[in-house]
This record gives structure tokens, sequence and C-alpha cells, in this order.
């Protein structure tokens, strides 16, 4: 990790840099893979799903059979982790249902929203070095508080034709509608166009490589709606004198070891800080299982040396980082000072993985900067806000005069129009 003591505002920029990724090639090779899948449907997503996946699917979709033989193989103890992790998400997010209020603007005008859940939502679930079957959690859930009717997941199988059996355990467990084994760009084009087998979605939710992110972008220009735009995942560990150097370095290495295009960032009062958290990483790297992937990961990664808590919190708004953890003596006033991140861990015990897994928040979270105008998922996420308005005559007559003139000096005489004939019945 590149090591910066006291920057100036100039440097800010540089430390704030994401890793850079040539997408130019990237982009021509998922355009191809959608075309494709549009026009072919299943025979291009099962062709795909033999060149990239290295195996030959006889269908897509996931058989009731499979699904009761994945609740044998995984562990007891790994079911009653599951269903305390969907417990705790489901407590969180259906606190959040939306409660409309009629407000009366004028007497005899009344509006009002009602929200109403997306009925066919798509999942997209990473099977590969890590099958994230906690992410099933995260997304089905929500999904099914919010009401949607058909919830669709795709995830890759392995070279045998099997998905992992917790993720389908995970997708029993919350609520999921249908389950098909496909992976990357095949399988949003799958859920954006639909296929023979894959039902088209409304809304295409989850986290990918480069090429699952690009192909998101790309159906989401004119065919389907998607979560966030999203890259690498990154954490971002404010930490002063109090702050406990182990811990830390474990935090910044969870994070290190998703991928090598992942990014950690340290910001520290504490030159002590700096020391014994960089001796910590390079301890605990050693003993990783994926070290190489977390070394890549720290080759892009930062540790700063702030000169007060301000200036900490402020380069901190700066990045905008997906995950945040501030160790610091005082992590709730500077908790208040948080403008820009996706999900915030306060003290020395809330660790980011808490998040990922069980505590109840969502680990779907805007990345790459984007958390300065994007929200993580959430109940809303899921559902759609439909204003309502009733007007009666005494509403007319307050408002119409307004409308007319307005709408005259728009030039927009039809829309005056349709007033004015209102306005003339209650004269008459």
């Amino acid at each position: 990790m590149k090591i910066i003591r006291y920057p100036g505002r100039e440097q800010w920029k540089e430390i704030t840099e994401r890793p850079h990724l040539d997408h130019s090639q990237l982009q021509q090779t998922v355009s191809g893979v959608l075309n494709d899948v549009r026009q072919r449907g299943d025979e291009a997503v099962l062709d795909y799903e033999e060149r990239f996946d290295h195996v030959r699917l006889q269908q897509l979709a996931v058989t009731p059979e499979e699904m009761d033989e994945a609740e044998r193989l995984v562990s007891p103890e790994l079911k009653e982790a599951i269903e305390l992790a969907h417990h705790n998400i489901y407590a969180f997010h259906e606190v959040q249902q939306f409660q409309g209020v009629r407000v009366e603007t004028q007497p005899g005008v009344e509006c009002w929203q009602r929200s109403v859940p997306i009925e066919k939502v798509g999942l997209y679930i990473p099977g590969g070095t890590a099958p994230l079957f906690s992410t099933v959690l995260m997304l089905a859930t929500p999904a099914k508080i919010a009401g949607c009717r058909h919830i669709v997941l795709c995830t890759p199988p392995d070279r045998e034709g099997h998905v992992n059996p917790a993720i389908l355990v995970a997708a029993r467990t919350a609520g999921v509608s249908a389950i098909y084994k496909a992976g990357g760009v095949q399988a949003i084009g799958a859920m954006a166009y639909g296929t023979q087998t894959v039902p088209k979605v409304y809304k295409i939710f989850g986290p990918g490589n480069q090429y699952v992110m690009a192909a998101k972008q790309q159906v989401s220009l004119g065919d389907v709606a998607i979560d966030m735009p999203a890259g690498p995942s990154e954490v971002c560990v404010l930490a002063d004198e109090t702050a406990n150097a182990q811990f830390v370095a474990a935090d910044l290495l969870s994070q290190a070891e998703h991928g090598v295009d992942s990014q950690v960032l340290l910001i520290t009062t504490s030159e002590q800080t700096l020391s014994d958290v960089q001796q910590e990483v390079e301890r605990q790297l050693a003993l990783l299982p994926r070290k190489e992937i977390a070394a890549k990961a720290l080759d892009n990664s930062r540790m700063v040396l702030a000169a007060s808590s301000d200036e900490m919190m402020a380069l901190s708004n700066a990045y905008a980082p997906e995950h945040l953890i501030i160790q610091t003596r005082d992590y709730t006033a500077l908790a208040e000072k948080v403008v820009n991140a996706g999900s915030v861990f306060l003290g020395q015990y809330a660790c980011e993985s808490a998040g990922d897994y069980a505590s109840g928040t969502n680990h779907t979270l805007p990345t790459h900067g984007y958390a300065t105008a994007y929200s993580g998922v959430n109940l809303d996420s899921y559902c759609r806000k439909v204003t309502f308005q009733h007007l009666t005559a005494e509403g007319v007559r307050r408002i119409g005069p307004a409308v007319e003139l307005m709408a005259e000096a728009e030039q927009l005489h039809a829309h005056k129009n349709a007033m004015t004939l209102r306005l003339s019945t209650l004269k008459s």
C-alpha cells in the first residue's frame, strides 16, 4: 500500500482515484453477447455457458429435485446461520415500508402517493471464486417484503452443472420464485430480453465482475432498469490512536480479498497507528488463502496520515466509499459528518463483515464514488411511487385560473383548454 503523509488538497484527486480499466474492448464483447442472446435466446445462453463456464447444460432451470438435494448438502449449522441472517435482514427492511399521507394542497385539491411493487425483478448472484449466497438474502428478502410477484435468480453453475447448494438454500429461505443456471453477460441478457426459458424482468439487481457491470449498464439504456451503476468493491477506514491495529488490518484485508481490482483506503491521524496497521496487514496477509488476490488489491490501495479528524472526514467524503468504517474515539461525532458513503460501521466491533452477512443492513451498495448520488439497495429499490390526485369543483375554482395562465404562458393552448372547459361548466 502506498503511504501518503499530510497531503495537500491538490493531492486528494490522486488519493481518491480508483483503479483504471480499459473498457473499450470489453464494451464490444459485451454488446456482441447481448445481441446474440436477444436474437437466439436459450440457445445462445447455453452456448455461452459452455464457452465461459465450461459446462454443457441440458436445461437452464434449476429443478425441485436439485433444490431438495441442496437442503441435504448444506450443514445444519450453515442453515441456522442463513436463517439468522435472513431474520435480521427481514427485520431491518420490513420497517422501511412506505406510509403514504394524503395532502390537501388547496380546498378541494387532494394529492397522495401509493407504493406499488415492481412485478418482475431479476437477481444476479456471482458464483465463481466466491459464491455469494449472502447476496441472495440481501436481494430477495426486500423483494419479497415489497410484494414483487416474480423474483427470478440467475447464477453460474460449476463445471458439473450444479449450483452451489448454499445459494439454493438461501433462495428458498428468502422466497425466490425461479432459479436459472446462467452467469455473466448471458445471464443479464436473458433477464433483460427474456428467452424461451428465462422470463423478461423489469429491473435487475446484483453485483458482478466488470463484464456483468458493463452488461447491466448497456441493457439499462433502453430495455430494463438496474439497481445502480457499480464497480469493484472498496472500503475506507478512519482510525485514530485508539484504534485496534489488528481489527483495522483485518477490515482492510477482508475487502482486499474480494478481487484484484478492489481497493482499500486507510486514513488516520496517528503515525503509530499507521505503522502498526502496516505491520499487521503484512502479517495477516501471509496467512490468507486468497493472499495473491488481496496482495494485488493492496497495490491499488493507500494509507494516508491526516492532520486532524476534520481533514480525515473531509477526505473520506471526497472519496465517497462503498463501505466506511470509523474506528476512532469520537466515532459518534464523526458519524454526524458523513455525507458520502454507502454503509457506515461505527466503533471497533462493527466490522464490515457484520453488514456483509448478518447485522441486517443491505450489502448491495454504490461503489466507484457513486455514493455521492446513489443509495444502497433498500425496500424502495423494489417499489414505484404512484401519485394520485382528486379535484372537486371547489378545487377547480381554486387552481383553475393559475393553470390557465401558466399553460398560456408556455404556449400550450390545449393544456389551457382542458381547464377552461371545466371552469366554464362551473360558471353556467
